[in-house]
Order: structure tokens, then C-alpha cells, then sequence
């Protein structure tokens, strides 16, 4: 518990020293610690250091875990993971959010599905920023389509975008790709869409996304160390 309480330390002062270097209000970056891989204990763990939000990307796992941890009853889930058509009835019945939707089949499933006493499920959509073909998300020239279908869905609430550029350790190129979220987002609100969510940045960029506006940062490795591999079927 002790290293989880370091690492939680140094990844929250940095958010605070990026933040105030960016003259922006620490209180407005949210942290999302990314537990895929890890057991439960470890999430009990940071959660008694204060951490309330954890970042999945396997669904049976987290499943598991949120039943292993259900006396944290204040603890925030977010899917950050690629969705595949026939998982969206648990994720919207067990998830606060989802920052991975990249298509409207899937949005649609997540509206569906959504337990009718639960609030609303926060969404972020996943934008391939640098076109990579090797990663999920839709075209910033797709965006506006998809965003505006979105939109009308009644059991969601689209809050934002998310994006997880090309790996980089030039912080020039870095702050270029998620400037180009970030004026995304603009426009979009331009049009009245009022999204308030940058999720962006992770243990090698964050301080470039937190200059760029990123509202949650999805760190993992930093807090827990090294993964284990995930269980086979995950």
C-alpha cells in the first residue's frame, strides 16, 4: 500500500504542477487511474488513499472487481476500452462512463441499454486524432455526424472527447495533437453542444494535454507499476 501511496502522490503533484504552469485551476483535471491487469486489492488501496476513479478496459475483470469491491460505494467507473456489440448491456448497466465510443451502432446499444433508474451515461467519443489505422476512433472529419446523432439519444449524455494520440516523447508534437482535440471540442460547441470533458493524457504526455485543455488524464503504469498480463479471454 505504501508504493501505491507514493506513486498516487507524485502523479497528483504533477497534475497540480502542470495545471498551475498552464494557469488553469488543479481542481479542474481530474485523474482516472487505469486498473486493467490489476487485482482488486490494489484499487482498495488507492481508493483508502482518496482515489475515487478507476479506468477499465476488460470487461469481465471489471465486472469482477466492481463485485469484489462493492462496499466502495462511492468509487467511479469508467470503460475506456474498445466495445464490441454484444458487451454493451453490462457496461451500461455498471459503468458511470464510457470514453471509448467511436460509432453510432454502439451509442445507440449504450442508450438502449441503460437501466431506466440509473442516470444518464456520461459519454466521451473517441477520436482517432492522427488517423492511425492501428487505433479505434472516429475521423475528425467525422466527427460532427457522429456527434450530432449522439446527441439525440435520451439515456446518454454526451460530455466530451477523448483521444490517444501517436506515442511521442517531443512535447511540441505532443501539445499539436491534443490542441487538435481540444479545437474540436470548441467547434463542436460553437454549434451548441456544450461538452465540458477532454479525457487525454497519460503517464508520457500528460503534462502536454493538461496544457491543452485536458479535463481527465488516464494514468496507470505511474500509480500501479508494471501490469500483470491480463487472464486469457479478457
Amino acid at each position: 500500500m505504501h508504493k501505491i501511496d507514493d506513486q498516487l502522490a507524485k502523479v497528483t503533484a504533477r497534475i497540480h504542477q502542470a495545471a498551475t504552469a498552464a494557469g488553469r485551476n488543479p481542481q479542474t483535471v481530474q485523474l482516472i487511474a487505469v486498473s486493467k491487469t490489476q487485482a482488486a486489492q490494489a484499487l482498495a488501496n488507492a481508493y483508502a488513499w482518496g482515489q475515487r476513479a478507476f479506468g477499465e478496459n476488460y470487461l469481465q475483470e471489471a465486472l469482477d472487481k466492481q463485485v469484489q469491491l462493492a462496499d466502495l460505494k462511492d468509487i467511479e467507473w469508467h470503460f475506456i476500452g474498445p466495445i464490441q456489440s454484444n458487451k454493451t448491456r453490462p457496461i451500461a448497466a455498471h459503468f458511470s462512463w464510457v470514453h471509448s465510443v467511436d460509432r453510432l451502432k454502439i451509442a445507440q446499444r449504450l442508450s438502449e441499454q441503460r437501466p431506466p433508474e440509473l442516470p444518464p451515461l456520461n459519454i466521451c467519443v473517441q477520436v482517432n486524432i492522427d488517423d492511425e489505422t492501428t487505433k479505434s476512433g472516429v475521423s475528425l472529419a467525422e466527427l460532427p455526424v457522429l456527434v450530432a446523432a449522439i446527441s439525440q439519444l435520451p439515456r446518454l449524455r454526451l460530455r466530451g472527447l477523448m483521444a490517444i494520440p501517436a506515442a511521442t516523447n517531443n512535447p511540441a508534437q505532443q501539445r499539436a495533437a491534443f490542441a487538435k482535440l481540444h479545437r474540436a471540442l470548441e467547434s463542436l460547441n460553437l454549434q451548441g453542444y456544450g461538452l465540458d470533458c477532454l479525457s487525454m493524457g497519460m503517464s508520457g504526455d500528460m503534462e502536454a494535454a493538461i496544457a491543452e485543455g485536458a479535463t481527465f488524464v488516464r494514468v496507470g503504469t505511474d500509480i500501479f507499476g508494471a501490469r500483470p498480463k491480463a487472464s486469457a479471454g479478457q
